[in-house]
């Protein structure tokens, strides 16, 4: 069963056949899914998030040797004045300064200063 088409021929079937293709008209792309974003600006998402927030009041080098010498009545110098403000800190990055207080009986902060660096140096 070889019948051999002539260029005509064929040219003739494709051209009469009706394949359901257009060759003129543009592939119309698919519209792109719509992907929901956070906006930059709205910070929502994150607020029940758990962050460590501590208060620390000061530090000091000390020497190992003076570190297993010290007893019980033992004071250690720090290297703040007392009355300045402490560096209330969110994750390890200095978020701001305060003031301790007493509220109820629990102790609290009272924010005198924010550090001004934002919420990317917590993310560090």
């Amino acid at each position: 069963m070889n019948s051999h088409v002539s260029d005509s021929e064929f040219e003739n079937l494709i051209n009469e056949t009706d394949l359901g293709l257009l060759q003129d008209a543009p592939l119309a792309a698919a519209p792109a899914p719509e992907v929901a974003r956070p906006n930059s600006q709205d910070l929502s998402f994150f607020g029940k998030l758990p962050v460590n927030v501590t208060l620390e009041v000061a530090s000091t080098e000390v020497a190992l040797k003076d570190l297993m010498e010290i007893d019980t009545n033992s004071v250690i110098m720090l290297d703040k004045l007392a009355g300045e403000p402490l560096d209330v800190k969110v994750n390890g990055a200095l978020f701001a300064k305060a003031e301790v207080v007493v509220m109820n009986g629990n102790y609290g902060l009272r924010i005198t200063e924010l550090s001004g660096t934002g919420l990317s140096a917590l993310s560090r």
